[in-house]
């Protein structure tokens, strides 16, 4: 299967299954056997996904891309133990991050909400211009792509887990706040965006938000 094939609601699923990293392993970049240079999708959503997973407070070094063609078996061997050692290095997500099960569920449901919004954000706004990992590093790890993640996906986000947090039970302002950690005015803002979209309604008898 081409690397192309791997989607990022792939990756979060590994990751809402239980897994502590991912590694994508593809052919290298020039040598693409559908001649679709589908590697350098798959460069893409790996550099999506570490963003993604640092603003859910996960270490993106959990996820990996790695160049091996069908022929290099001990090469394949070699970058599956070196993840794996890395991986035991940094422990499981619960106890390094510091995420139980459940805020884990909820964030990761949270990035599966919001994945069609990215792919469309790549496609439009996340274009790298020359089909070179050189280009491409240096293109996600720039200030400008950063900056469009912290001020287009990050709100996103936000909304995302709150809707995910929804699913269990209406929640007042204060109740969200304490759990997801944001202030009182940033969920008001969150919910007042969601309502226009007629994802939430207030409950004006109970004083809190459900789902529509």
């Amino acid at each position: 299967m081409c690397t192309g094939r791997v989607d990022l609601a792939f990756i979060f699923r590994a990751f809402l299954k239980g897994a502590d990293g991912v590694i994508i392993g593809g052919c290298w970049p020039g040598e693409c056997h559908y001649v679709t240079e589908g590697n350098y999708d798959a460069l893409g959503n790996m550099h999506l996904a570490r963003k993604l997973l640092e603003l859910i407070g996960v270490r993106p070094e959990r996820i990996r891309i790695k160049w091996i063609a069908a022929s290099e078996g001990n090469r394949f061997a070699e970058e599956m133990s070196s993840f794996a050692a890395k991986i035991r290095e940094l422990g499981s997500i619960a106890q390094h991050e510091g995420i139980d099960e459940v805020e884990r569920t909820r964030k990761i449901n949270a990035v599966h909400r919001i994945i069609p919004y990215v792919k469309l954000l790549e496609r439009e706004k996340l274009r790298v211009p020359i089909k070179s990992e050189e280009a491409y590093n240096a293109f996600y790890d720039s200030v400008e792509v950063t900056r469009l993640f912290e001020d287009l996906v990050a709100q996103k986000l936000a909304i995302g887990q709150i809707l995910s947090l929804l699913e269990e039970r209406p929640l007042s302002t204060g109740e969200i706040s304490d759990t997801l950690k944001l202030t009182p005015s940033e969920v008001s803002t969150h919910m007042n965006i969601s309502s226009r979209q007629g994802l939430v309604w207030y409950d004006v008898q109970r004083s809190c938000y459900a789902l529509a």
